[in-house]
């Protein structure tokens, strides 16, 4: 068994039960309890668990959401080969919309000049980095913004995104699985992606290897809804599977 497939499981172990064992985890993946406490601390270090005596739990049962801050080097190597790989989705020119993410602001870094483009953001962050972009045509969503992730959130910007149509919207998450679809920990961010995707004509997600396989506390939106799923080479290939039989096209970065 791969590393990232062990990961995999012990994920879906904690969250199922709250809490892992070390000894249990080396017997039930036929593994030594160094591997488990290795692998332990990879999860803990992409702020997925909180090692405690003898194992650890999920952060989700804590409630704990990093703030951008604590999440912005995690995975960069893949945020940015995710980033990358979305500059493929791009209209020749048009409209999209960029959703809040420490990977959604790696895409804002790298849109293209070459092109015209309407961006719609309620994500200060994404908002910095094209406020002085040439080419780029920027509408900034008002509202209550979050301290944690920077993003604009209430019935101002539900308002604002009511009265749009792009022609892409590029969305991060938390969670992503088949039967829960997209999720977040905030209820009122996920009511602005819900937002989001009904204001756009095609969808794309941004989820590295982490979100999938994981379900939040707030429900965004089914995966009938996206139509690409870009994520990276760690997500098991049988999640793949699940996904693109679910609708969605993925683009493994």
């Amino acid at each position: 068994m791969f590393a990232t497939e062990r990961h995999q499981q012990i994920l879906v172990r904690a969250r199922a039960d709250g809490r892992v064992d070390v000894s249990a985890l080396a017997r039930e993946l036929d593994v030594t309890p160094e591997t488990v406490r290795r692998d332990l601390s990879v999860l803990e270090r992409h702020g997925l668990v909180r090692r405690v005596h003898g194992g650890a739990i999920p952060v989700e049962r804590l409630g704990f959401e990093p703030g951008l801050a604590d999440r912005e080097g995690l995975l960069s190597v893949e945020k940015e080969l995710i980033a990358k790989a979305a500059l493929d989705e791009l209209p020749d020119g048009g409209s999209i919309i960029i959703d809040a993410g420490t990977t959604t602001v790696r895409l804002a870094e790298m849109l293209p000049t070459d092109r015209e483009l309407i961006v719609v953001t309620h994500a200060l962050p994404v908002a910095t980095v094209l406020a002085t972009r040439p080419g780029v045509t920027l509408h900034l969503v008002g509202g209550t913004v979050r301290g944690r992730t920077l993003a604009a959130v209430g019935s101002w910007a539900l308002r604002d995104l009511a009265d749009i149509q792009a022609d892409v919207a590029f969305l991060g998450t938390n969670g992503l699985t088949v039967e829960h679809g997209l999720t977040t920990p905030d209820l009122a961010e996920a009511e602005v992606k819900r937002a989001l995707v009904t204001a756009a004509r095609r969808v794309v997600v941004l989820a590295d290897h982490t979100k999938i396989g994981r379900v939040d506390f707030a429900y965004v939106a089914p995966l009938s809804d996206v139509d690409t799923v870009i994520t990276d080479t760690g997500v098991a290939p049988e999640l793949v599977e699940e996904i693109e039989a679910a609708g969605p096209r993925v683009v493994r970065a």
